[in-house]
């Protein structure tokens, strides 16, 4: 049987969310019995054709909806955009009514995390809005809670529905120390809750 793995998938513009994404793959593994997969999306062409290459130059590989069907747990992560997630990503999540129709994601937990270049520039109207098309999959949402001190002393990102980023400064894709934590986290977190609730290991 094959070992169950964590699914973090992200779209990332600048790398504010890619490290974010990285922060909570390192999270995850510090949870035995289950592997993480980091993957990614391809940016929307304006075009009817396709213009990004098969395989990314560098960072994650492209995410596949075997990836997605298989995992047992998913972390949704995109910058913000106009208080929504990023296009990419959410043409990724319309080409999964497959998985919907099957009912591949019910009872899998999911959590959320987003970045932007402002503190009042939609971060949980985006964390929100990530969580629509995840309780349409029948997933289980996964929140930041408050027994983690850094969510009530963080000065920059840091929601109890996910974590945040402030990307901004002269390195906007530089993490906080509180930032870091939360990521850190979220990703054991839900390594622990996905190995509880993967069909599996239920006798």
């Amino acid at each position: 049987m094959p070992e169950p793995y964590l699914l973090v998938l992200y779209y990332s513009r600048y790398g504010a969310t890619r490290e974010m994404a990285q922060q909570i793959a390192r999270g995850s593994a510090h949870v035995g019995g289950i592997d993480v997969r980091v993957r990614t999306v391809p940016a929307v062409s304006p075009t009817t054709e396709a213009t990004e290459a098969a395989v990314p130059e560098q960072g994650a590989v492209y995410c596949t909806l075997d990836d997605l069907q298989h995992c047992s747990g998913l972390i949704l992560g995109s910058p913000t955009r106009f208080g929504n997630m990023a296009a990419p990503l959410k043409h990724f999540l319309d080409s999964t009514g497959s998985l919907w129709v099957n009912g591949d994601l019910i009872d899998k937990p999911a959590a959320v995390f987003t970045s932007s270049s402002s503190m009042h520039g939609g971060q949980e109207s985006t964390l929100l809005s990530m969580m629509l098309p995840l309780l349409h999959q029948g997933m289980v949402l996964v929140g930041q809670p408050y027994d983690e001190p850094a969510l009530s002393n963080t000065q920059s990102g840091g929601t109890p529905y996910g974590p945040s980023h402030l990307a901004s400064g002269p390195h906007p894709e530089k993490l906080t120390e509180d930032e870091v934590t939360l990521c850190r986290a979220l990703g054991e977190r839900m390594a622990r809750l996905s190995l509880q609730l993967d069909s599996r290991n239920t006798p």
